[in-house]
Order: structure tokens, then sequence, then C-alpha cells
């Protein structure tokens, strides 16, 4: 088979199996370019049709491939220069030649346009809303404010920037906001991008299209833009520059903007002053690690979600050992839920304590000796500085953060934690706890600090 009929048959098969939107979205003005054993590239238009096939449809494509006979190791999408003229008559390649024309090729992108908006809202994912959103003491702030914004977008708080450690929920919740917007508004154009999406598909634009026009138009036509870890933002010039004025397009129509960070705008690295300031012009709530009746609470609710009985002895074992991470937190349920139902067992602290025992959030390689040498790493001193008798500000604080992680990690008496720090006395190990745990409560780079020393510890 010519590799036109063979696209033709394969464009066929894919027609029966998608709605018909779809398919004159992604794959109308879609060809085959080239075909090996190993590879099938695929001519698509523009960047937009490449990442919804590379994304949605790749496995779809190569399921249809191999019915006609056709088994490559993988397919690739590559933008075919020229590709759209080459469809086209005669007549459309005068132009639109009457009003009656320009008004159906006009038509024609709006509907384009509003396949992929409709598209790009399937980034959200429909698992994350509000109902199944666990509150506690570290982010109902952040909760109260998303379903405000979920209420009236675009007026209260804009823009919303959320920050806080791995695995707490952030994403979650700007997810929930974007999933409650379309429930209640389902013609409303939301995009949900990572960062790492957005740097993406502006270095394709400009690789392939060689102006951004599109790559901008799409992304300020958003009534609500939602991006994920925005700090890798930093380091990025051009992306940086595409973004600012992304944001000033949608804050000046009033359109709503959603960020998520690991950490506050102030710390995130090389980041331009102007996005600086205005990611701080709304709100900018910092998501802290949920504390032991929230982890409680999670547990329960995603065992519930299984149908699964949890007793609460089980529990609280597990809250108590994943202490720092929703994701780790679940990841242990999941493993536990998989053993008890491969077995047929009801699950009890037995179990529980056999499949985890020595986890207690504090795997066996953290000592004092590894929390001390990573405080110092993080924080760019020696340890002989932080062991030493040095007074400097920049060595009392790191001193006195080991000295809590101490406590807080291995429940070290303060007489051995004075000893592990190269100190005589205990009370100066009571008096730098007690002031880290003060700071904790308003100082916000403390609290970062603690949380990325956590993550590194028990990477």
């Amino acid at each position: 088979m010519q590799d036109s009929g063979l696209w033709q048959a394969v464009l066929g098969e894919i027609e029966l199996s998608i709605s018909r939107g779809n398919f004159v979205t992604w794959f109308k003005n879609t060809q085959l370019v080239r075909q090996n054993d190993d590879v099938v590239t695929v001519g698509v238009p523009n960047i937009f049709v490449k990442n919804q096939l590379e994304k949605k449809f790749n496995d779809l494509v190569l399921e249809v491939l191999a019915k006609n006979g056709l088994k490559p190791g993988r397919v690739e999408y590559k933008i075919h220069t020229g590709m759209a003229s080459s469809r086209k008559s005669d007549s459309e390649d005068a132009g639109p030649t009457s009003t009656i024309e320009l008004v159906k090729t006009t038509a024609r992108t709006q509907a384009t346009i509003a396949n992929i908006t409709h598209s790009y809202r399937q980034g959200l994912n429909d698992r994350y809303n509000f109902e199944n959103f666990v509150v506690g003491a570290g982010n109902e702030l952040a909760y109260a404010a998303c379903q405000a914004i979920a209420t009236n977008p675009g007026t209260k708080y804009n823009p919303l920037f959320l920050y806080g450690g791995v695995g707490i929920g952030k994403t979650h919740l700007i997810q929930a906001v974007g999933n409650e917007i379309l429930a209640k508004k389902p013609d409303a154009r939301i995009i949900y991008a990572s960062t790492e999406q957005f740097v993406q598909e502006f270095v394709d634009a400009l690789r392939f299209k060689k102006n951004t026009s599109s790559f901008a138009g799409f992304y300020r036509g958003a009534d609500v833009l939602i991006v994920d870890d925005v700090q890798f933002l930093a380091g990025k010039e051009r992306v940086q520059e595409e973004f600012f004025h992304t944001f000033n397009a949608l804050y000046q129509a009033n359109h709503q903007i959603i960020m998520s960070s690991d950490k506050p705008p102030k710390d995130i690295p090389t980041l331009e002053e102007r996005l600086r300031s205005r990611f701080a012009w709304g709100m900018t709530i910092d998501m802290q690690t949920p504390d032991f009746e929230t982890r409680c609470a999670i547990l329960h609710t995603k065992a519930s979600d299984q149908n699964f009985a949890l007793p609460q002895d089980v529990v609280e074992f597990l809250a108590t050992r994943v202490q720092n991470n929703i994701r780790e937190l679940e990841g242990a349920l999941t493993q536990l839920i998989a053993f008890c139902e491969m077995r047929s067992v009801e699950p009890d602290i037995r179990i529980a304590t056999t499949m985890f025992e020595g986890v207690k959030g504090r795997p066996k390689h953290v000592t004092a000796r590894s929390i001390i040498e990573r405080t110092a790493k993080h924080f760019h001193v020696s340890i002989d500085d932080i062991l030493g008798p040095k007074r400097d500000k920049d060595i009392v604080v790191p001193r006195q953060i080991a000295m809590y992680m101490l406590r807080s990690e291995l429940h070290l008496s303060f007489p051995k934690i004075a000893h592990e720090l190269g100190r005589k006395d205990h009370t100066t190990a009571i008096h730098s706890i007690e002031k880290i745990q003060r700071e904790l409560s308003y100082e916000s780079s403390i609290r970062q600090s603690i949380n990325e020393l956590k993550e590194k510890l028990y990477a």
C-alpha cells in the first residue's frame, strides 16, 4: 500500500473511533511524511496539533497503524512546512475572493480555535475537585481562596500564587478551581499547563514558526490561566518575557491567573523583578505540610474512596511514619491495600508494622551527622563552622536549624543535641529550638528551608 493510501486507511479507522470534532481538529490536516521499520513520521500543520497528538492520541495512532500492517517503534509528529498550502485548491491559493468566502474562512478559524481551547480544558484532571480535597490547618486559607475564585474568577485574589513543598496538594487545589469553573460554565476557556509545557511550546513556536503570535494568542485568550511550578521560569529570559506579556494581557482583561511554586516569588532565583512584583499583586499563600490530624483524614478519605476499611490504629501508624508528603502517604496506603487485596486479608497493625517497619518518615540513613551535613550544605557553610564557636548570623541560623531538625526528626534529648553540635551547655539547644519554633509561625524563609531540608534528607 502506498504511503498516502496507508495513511488514508489509518485516518478512516480513527475517524470511526473518536468524535467528529476531535477528528477534524487534530487529524484532518495531517499526512504521512515518511516511514521505516522503526519510525513513522506524521506531518502536522501547527504546534497545537503536534502536542495533542503526542499527549492524547499517540497510543491510538500506534494501534491503528498496527492493524494496517505497520508496527514502528514510535511515531514522531513534525510540523510540515507548506503542508497546509499543498492541500488547497487553486481558488483557495488565491485567497478569499469575496466577503462571503472571507466570513467562511474566519468561521473555520474560530471553530478550530474553539476546538483547541476545548482540548486544553482536558488538561485538567477531573479527579481533582473540592469535594475530595482534605482541608486542614496548613491549607485552609488556600482552600478558601480557591473556592472564592471558583465562584467569581477574575474579581478576587487575582493573581493567586500558592507555594509550598512537594506533594502537599497544590496541584490538586489549583486544578479543582478549573474543574469547578467548568462545572458552572462549560464554555469557559480554561488553560491548565505546567511551566515545562509552556516553555516547550514556546521553544517549539520559535523553532518551527519563526514567530510566537499563534502561541501568544492561544494563552492570552484564556478566561482562566492555571500554571503549575512557575519556579521553572527561573533563568529562561525569553520565556519570562513572553510570560510577562501574557500575564499583563490577562490581568488587564480581568481574566483569572493562578500559579503554583515550591517557593514564594521573592525566593525564586533569577526571576525578573517585574514578574516577581506582579506575582505578588494578588494573594500569595504558603501551603504547609499537613499536620497529624490532616494526614489521618487524608488516609480515611482515600481508603473510603476505594471502599477499603482502615482501622484507626493503622491510620495513625501510617500518619506517623509518613509526615512530609501527601503523595508518599497515598503511596503507602496503595501498597497496603494492594498487599491485603492480593492475599485476601484484612489490614491490621501487625501487617502495617511488618510492611513499613523502620520507615517512620525517617529512613535509617537519616542520622544526626547527615542532618548536620545536609544543613551545612544547604546554607553553604562548612561543618566546622556549624560545630565551631563563631557567632556570625550566617552561621548561627544554620546551627539553630540543625538543632531544631535533630529534635523534630530524631527526637534527641537536649543534652544529646548540644553534644552533637559541640556545645557543653544544653540550654543553648533549648533556646535555639524554641527560637526556630517561634519563627516558623511567621517567617516563610525558615519554613521553606526546613521543608527543603526534609525533602533532601528523605529523597
